[in-house]
């Protein structure tokens, strides 16, 4: 039986399994990431064809294991901070466990809420997630805003909230580098995080992917 996590044509699974064993080939033993790790680089990679994610992606030492608790857990709810995240992701793999996954940067709440405080839209949604209570054992994805990583972090350090996994990847120039190593340097949640400028909504979605994956392998 074709695990839900695999591509749904024996051609479009031969693709992606050749991908892969490309870029084991390539990379060869020149990666200093655990047999559980990897994986996900090497998913990361395969999403951007970008070589550097050997080296540029870090883990907390919980980080693969509370995100597959996160996942079999069942309903556990993926927390965006933008629309990109949510249409990336595979509707079957999340529903196959029960998950669904939500962004609210273009709620009209929301844009007023920033408009009023001068913030951003990507903050406000991370509170607006906040108050409704999802933020709370979810994993949350951040692909494109450093604010919303900032916030989350603020959430986490000052309000006490436990996300069980935090994919700190946003992409860019101000803010990005900087939101990150915020992340990495508190040991409150389990993180997995981009090191530097590069990121995006595509590897967060490989990132998590790569989880779904590997938590559907060792389901009984």
């Amino acid at each position: 039986m074709t695990a839900i996590t695999e591509q749904l044509t024996a051609l479009g699974r031969a693709i992606e399994h050749d991908s892969f064993a490309i870029i084991d080939a390539e990379v060869g033993g020149a990666h200093c990431y655990a047999a559980s790790q990897w994986p996900v680089v090497r998913r990361m990679i395969h999403a951007s064809a970008d070589f550097e994610f050997n080296g540029l992606t870090f883990f907390h030492p919980e980080a693969i294991e509370a995100g597959i608790a996160a996942i079999r857990r069942g309903g556990t709810p993926v927390v965006a901070d933008v629309e990109m995240i949510c249409v990336g992701l595979s509707r079957p793999r999340l529903s196959h466990f029960g998950m669904a996954a939500h962004q609210f940067i273009a709620d009209e709440d929301v844009i007023a809420e920033a408009k009023a405080n001068g913030g951003t839209r990507a903050v406000e949604a991370m509170r607006k997630a906040h108050r409704l209570g999802l933020l709370e054992g979810s994993i949350v994805a951040v692909g494109n805003a450093p604010t919303a990583l900032i916030e989350v972090v603020r959430l986490i350090e000052e309000e006490g909230v436990r996300p069980a996994l935090v994919l700190g990847m946003p992409v860019g120039f101000v803010s990005a580098a900087e939101s990150k190593e915020r992340l990495m340097a508190q040991q409150e949640v389990p993180w997995i995080a981009i090191r530097g400028r590069k990121g995006g909504s595509t590897l967060a979605v490989a990132a998590l992917h790569a989880l779904l994956a590997l938590a559907e392998e060792g389901k009984e």
